[in-house]
């Protein structure tokens, strides 16, 4: 199929990309898993280099040349792939967003493997517990993949790693880390963190405790597998993930600040308790 120039809005391949929600997306009937958008070339780049299966490409003409590459790939893996191009006005009026980075794709959520399957050969494991801001997700995952983590686990009420923000801010690494949900929907630790231990993995939770280990423990650099759990700024951990953890850890810090963001809490805590240097 080649592009398609759009002369209006109503082609039948813009439908996702036009006031469905995340949930809609995951529960397209015609999809095992559902779909997900991807926002930006490398975005959709890396999901396609790690085997995520795309539907249609939508863009403004705008981005033509800077998709070529992109494009002339995907056409040659399938011809029949739908390559929607529009103008801004058009682009706006199907999509609503005033700003985006590039190129918009409609791909297949792949399945999610088990937590034992995921962590085969794991060391290192970052759990999300409970965020809700997209960007500190993206940015997680993308100290993750910067900086030594094997896996990360993310908890039922965590919000959606492929979501259009988080994928975009992550720089695409949300394809790059392997990542699975773990635990029931109130209280993922109680079947969670027993899991981990069967699975060979100490958990180390970073809250505020007066009793809470430097970073630099070596109590902590010693371990073989070591899951590093992580909450909401504001909130923090839940008591009941706290007390189910092995150990409580907390970042040394100057100036009497007791806290970072978590997207700057990771990148911390996986530096400093990495297994792989270059």
């Amino acid at each position: 199929m080649p592009l398609v120039h759009l002369e209006g809005t109503d082609h039948p391949h813009l439908a996702v990309y036009s006031g469905v929600t995340d949930a809609q997306l995951r529960e397209s009937p015609e999809y095992a898993n559902g779909l997900f958008i991807g926002e930006s070339a490398k975005v959709i780049d890396r999901a396609l280099a790690a085997g995520v299966r795309p539907v249609s490409l939508f863009l403004e003409e705008k981005w033509l040349a800077q998709t070529g590459p992109l494009i002339e790939g995907l056409l040659a893996d399938d011809p029949e792939i739908p390559v929607l191009v529009a103008t801004r006005e058009q682009f706006h009026a199907v999509t609503g967003y005033e700003v985006t980075r590039g190129a918009l794709a409609a791909l297949e959520r792949p399945p999610l493997p088990s937590v034992a399957d995921l962590l085969v050969g794991a060391r290192r494991v970052a759990v999300l517990e409970d965020i809700t801001n997209y960007t500190n997700i993206g940015a997680a995952f993308r100290s993750a993949a910067a900086l030594g983590i094997d896996a990360v686990l993310v908890t039922p009420s965590c919000h959606d790693p492929l979501y259009r923000r988080a994928a975009r801010v992550s720089m695409g690494t949300v394809f790059q880390v392997p990542w699975t949900r773990i635990g029931y929907e109130r209280d993922w630790a109680r079947e969670g963190v027993p899991l981990l231990r069967s699975l060979g993995f100490a958990t180390a939770a970073l809250a505020l405790a007066d009793d809470a280990l430097p970073l630099h423990d070596p109590r902590l650099r010693a371990c073989e597998k070591l899951a590093l759990v992580l909450g909401t700024e504001g909130d923090g951990l839940a008591a009941s993930t706290v007390a189910a953890c092995d150990y409580v850890v907390r970042i040394p810090m100057d100036h009497d600040v007791d806290s970072l963001n978590v997207a700057a809490a990771s990148a911390v805590a996986f530096w400093e308790l990495r297994t792989k240097w270059r």
